[in-house]
C-alpha cells in the first residue's frame, strides 16, 4: 500500500540520522552519509529516495550570505488585511509570491494576520519596495515594520537524537 501525500512516513533512527547529516550539509557524498549513519551506500540511497518521494526531503538548496550578495538588511513586517475571506487570503498569497524580497510569509494568529520576512539592500530599497510593490496589493489595512539589528540564531529543524 503506497503512502498518500498527506500521510507521514514512519521514520526510524537511521532516517533521522540521514536527515540530520543532510540538513547540516546537503553536499555530503552518499559514501560520507552512509559512513556517518552506519549503512552501506545501497540501503542509504534507498532511504534517501524514500524520504524524497514521501516529501520529507522537499529539495536541496544553497544557503547564501545575504550581506555578501547586497541584501544586508532584514525586515520583519506585520500586516493586517481588510478581509479574511478565502479569496482575499489566496489573492494576497499570490501577490506575495511575485515579490522576490519576501523570503517568508506566515499567516498567524494574534493582533496581525501575517508576518513577513524580507531581504533588502537598505532603507531606500525597503521604502521603494513598500511604495512600488507591497502597498499596491489591494486589501492591506495596516502594517508595522521592524528592521532586524542582528541575527542571533539561524536554525535547523530539531530532529530526534
Amino acid at each position: 500500500m503506497s503512502k498518500t501525500a498527506t500521510e507521514s512516513p514512519r521514520l526510524d533512527r537511521l532516517d533521522f540520522a540521514i536527515l540530520r547529516a543532510l540538513q547540516r550539509d546537503a553536499r555530503l557524498s552518499l559514501a560520507e552519509i552512509s559512513a556517518e549513519v552506519g549503512l552501506t551506500t545501497s540501503p542509504c540511497w534507498t532511504r534517501i529516495r524514500r524520504l524524497e518521494e514521501a516529501g520529507v526531503i522537499e529539495g536541496y538548496s544553497v544557503r547564501l550570505n545575504a550581506e555578501k550578495v547586497g541584501l544586508k538588511d532584514t525586515v520583519i513586517v506585520q500586516l493586517t488585511l481588510d478581509s479574511h475571506s478565502d479569496e482575499a487570503l489566496q489573492r494576497f498569497g499570490r501577490e506575495l509570491e511575485q515579490i522576490p524580497e519576501v523570503l517568508e510569509a506566515f499567516l498567524v494568529s494574534g493582533d496581525y494576520d501575517y508576518y513577513l520576512r524580507l531581504a533588502v539592500a537598505d532603507t531606500r530599497h525597503y521604502e521603494r519596495l513598500l511604495r512600488e510593490k507591497l502597498y499596491k496589493i489591494p486589501g492591506i489595512r495596516h502594517s508595522k515594520s521592524s528592521f532586524v539589528l542582528r541575527q542571533l540564531k539561524r536554525g535547523e529543524l530539531p530532529l530526534g537524537s
